[in-house]
């Protein structure tokens, strides 16, 4: 079995100096580090974790705060999160803050208990609108945090305009000539955090205010961000004739799949009859030739662990926490196309 002390006779350095290159300590030269890195390597040494981190002070593992588990953008956000902080040497810790209306307990032992075991040596936090109490706690630990999603006081964060996302949505159906244009959002009574329910729906309405269309609340109706949800939602606009719309723009791309599963199911051809967008980039937004906004969650990820990464290493200056806004860009595929000629008005 490999050891410490085989890694510095292969290195030529002492076994001080090998624990602090695999610590990451910045007092060890770039050359060493490497040195003891390669050694370390063809000798299949690997550091405890448990000695290392009592060497470093640091555990190598970041705390992942996400509020669902099985939906497919926080699983994409957390995949590209993840190949980040593991070719930088890190592990993950995942937080599950589902349910906390129903059960504010678990939400307030996670901030009051479990965060404060000094398990982790950073947070990332998708979709969570911290209260100020709890960002207090989090400053209190000096340990840095990256918000995804919205705005968090004193941490960085970077934010996806919903309001501007969806008025680009609503725009590629007005420039085709839609008039009559769906909308399947959330819940609003219940927001995600962020009130992001909320800013797609005004995103919608600025966009068909732009293109001098009238809003109409019966073009209106409430998906759960499923395949499920948009599916029943779309049945409930598209089964009566009296508001039937020409397009749909669903607030996510699995209510917007949703919808083109009840268009078939109603017997309406997609794009011939009944035009769907979404917003995400879903891996399976190709297999339905789905037009979207694709926000890039593994991007996100990816960038979210960076600017984390940034603030871990050991000659990192004072963090100066800033408001990062996420890049998007319009996908159009086959679900989408110019109105027939009686569905203009």
């Amino acid at each position: 079995m490999a050891t410490i002390q085989g890694v510095a006779e292969r290195a030529g350095v002492s076994t001080a100096t090998v624990s602090r290159a695999l610590a990451g300590k910045s007092t060890v030269s770039e050359s060493t580090r490497k040195k003891v890195e390669a050694a370390a390597r063809e000798l299949g040494y690997v550091a405890s974790a448990t000695a290392s981190s009592l060497a470093s002070g640091r555990t190598r593992n970041v705390g992942f705060v996400l509020p669902v588990l099985g939906s497919w953008y926080y699983g994409s956000v957390l995949k590209g999160a993840n190949r980040a902080l593991a070719d930088a040497g890190y592990d993950i810790t995942l937080y599950h803050l589902e349910d906390t209306d129903r059960h504010p307990e678990r939400r307030k032992r996670l901030f009051a208990e479990f965060l404060q075991r000094k398990r982790v040596d950073a947070f990332i936090a998708v979709s969570v609108e911290l209260t100020g109490d709890e960002l207090a706690r989090i400053h209190d630990l000096r340990k840095p945090m990256v918000g995804v999603g919205g705005p968090l006081a004193g941490v960085t964060t970077l934010s996806l305009d919903d309001r501007a996302v969806a008025h680009l949505a609503t725009s590629h159906l007005t420039s085709l000539g839609h008039r009559r244009i769906g909308f399947i959002g959330g819940e609003e009574r219940t927001n995600l955090d962020f009130a992001l329910p909320l800013h797609r729906r005004e995103g919608y309405e600025a966009a068909l205010t732009d293109a001098g269309i009238a809003l109409d609340a019966h073009l209106r109706s409430v998906g759960d961000f499923t395949i499920q949800g948009g599916y029943e939602a779309a049945k409930q606009l598209l089964g009566d004739p009296r508001v039937r719309p020409s397009a749909l723009f669903a607030a996510s791309d699995e209510m917007a799949i949703g919808a083109i599963l009840a268009a078939r199911d109603l017997g309406l051809r997609v794009p011939e009859e009944l035009s769907v967008i979404g917003i995400d980039g879903h891996e399976l937004g190709e297999f339905f030739e789905l037009t979207t906004v694709d926000q890039h969650p593994v991007e996100q990820g990816r960038l979210a662990a960076e600017a984390l990464l940034a603030e871990l290493r050991p000659d990192a200056a004072t963090a100066t926490h800033v408001a990062v806004s996420l890049p998007y860009e319009l996908k159009v595929r086959r679900s989408t196309a110019v109105p027939q000629a009686g569905a203009r008005d």
